[in-house]
């Protein structure tokens, strides 16, 4: 097995986030936080032991408060991070790409799942050469095992919903030497898989661990001084990455009407029930021979937004056949977007393409900010319990009828799996 060393000296941040250990008064902080968190979280949760009882919550925060004196601020983060997460929701959570109190950092690398496999999807232009590359292991872990570890920190429906999150995760430091993934919190070992053979590289902490946007998924935009695997093709973004900035447009590939909706809100220049009527109307207009409302990107907002968007299709009997109306979906359709596609599923003849969604029908949602008086970080909790489908239902996410996963050829070379396989079926006659 051919190895090359190579450490790549990357660190543009000064190395601030030292594991040592908390002082006395540091430690009292964060204990006095730990107990307000499993207190204001009993009170906030619509049902807090839904998927963990009383005895094991209870059990995690108190091993942890016996802990927190050994560990270092990261550590302490991460261990409450996995508290949180074993309440079992999506909506229930501490994620350090929403809070910028948390203060955690990022690699010069951004990766991303294809199928089961991790790559390099991206990097700094001074790391250009590990473009493409697939991960084998994340400092002592396998790319599997480095998986589970991260996968306990994750607030998820399902497991779609890890996937989502996992890769961003394995990409900060802090998160990874909190599990124990990597030995050192600023020296992060990558095994790649390269077009060479199997290469290993030391990268560093990079810059701070950019926050988020919580309704639409923006981490493939494209970033000044920074490589995309898809820039190498010298092709144009395939449409679902074309206008991420947008949160709703429609546009005409011949027969086909391609709608794609990136959140559920309104927009600053119009409101989801105006677009919904200018949609109804394109359809009365232009009689297109198939619809494919695209909801990859779309993380949610107000659920309330939706009938306006379900009844325009409702009315636009040419349409809403089967074999006419499509529905793109994917791990990242979440929130309002999963009520948005139950109602499709409910109401319309759509047919589901692409990847299962990140949650389900029967879920809880609606977080609410609970603020740690100490460190001011922030916990989200669900309040409320969502069921939209039977109560019987089972099913952990809404599964496409037509497969369609993005994949590392196609994404190279921004080509779009499920609107191809759309654009392949015949209409009804």
């Amino acid at each position: 097995m051919a190895r090359v060393a190579a450490v790549l000296l990357v660190c543009l941040l000064p190395a601030s986030v030292a594991a040592q250990p908390l002082t006395a008064a540091e430690t009292e902080a964060w204990r006095e936080d730990l107990r307000f968190m499993a207190q204001a979280m009993e009170r906030t949760h619509k049902n807090v032991y839904h998927a963990i009882s009383r005895e094991n919550f209870a059990a995690m925060v108190s091993a942890l408060d016996a802990r927190i004196r050994t560990l270092a601020r990261h550590e302490v983060i991460v261990e409450m991070a996995k508290i949180v997460a074993s309440v079992g929701d999506g909506h229930t959570n501490i994620y350090p790409t929403r809070d910028a109190k948390i203060g955690f950092r990022t690699l010069p690398v951004a990766l991303t799942f294809f199928g089961r496999d991790l790559y390099v999807r991206a990097a700094h232009e001074s790391q250009r050469a590990l473009v493409g590359a697939r991960v084998l292991a994340i400092g002592d872990y396998t790319t599997a095992d480095a998986y589970a570890a991260v996968r306990t920190t994750i607030g998820r429906d399902n497991e779609q919903g890890a996937r989502y999150w996992a890769p961003i995760l394995l990409g900060v430091p802090e998160v990874l030497h909190a599990l124990r993934i990597t030995p050192a919190i600023d020296d992060v070992p990558l095994k790649l898989a390269t077009a060479d053979g199997e290469r290993m590289v030391v990268l560093h902490p990079f810059e701070p661990l950019p926050i988020m946007a919580g309704d639409t998924v923006r981490v493939f935009d494209r970033r000044e001084g920074w490589i995309d695997l898809r820039n190498l093709a010298g092709s144009a973004d395939a449409l679902w990455l074309a206008h991420t900035n947008e949160a709703f447009r429609f546009e005409h590939i011949g027969a086909l009407l391609y709608v794609q909706v990136n959140r559920i809100q309104d927009s600053d220049g119009e409101t989801l029930a105006r677009f919904a009527g200018r949609l109804r109307d394109e359809i009365r207009r232009t009689s297109p021979e198939t619809l494919a409302l695209d909801l990859r990107l779309n993380r949610g907002g107000n659920g309330g937004l939706n009938a306006a968007l379900v009844r325009a299709i409702v009315q636009s009997e040419v349409i809403d056949q089967k074999g006419r109306l499509f529905a793109i979906i994917g791990p990242a359709t979440f929130s309002a977007a999963q009520m948005l596609v139950d109602a499709l599923e409910h109401y319309t003849n759509v047919t589901f393409v692409g990847e299962p969604t990140g949650s389900k029908g029967n879920a809880y949602g609606d977080s609410r900010l609970i603020v740690l008086p100490r460190s001011g970080i922030t916990v989200r909790a669900s309040v409320y319990y969502w069921q939209d489908w039977h109560p019987l239902d089972t099913r952990d996410a809404t599964t496409p009828s037509i497969a369609a996963p993005m994949t590392i050829d196609a994404y190279r070379l921004n080509r779009d799996p499920a609107l191809e396989a759309i654009q392949h079926t015949k209409p009804p006659q």
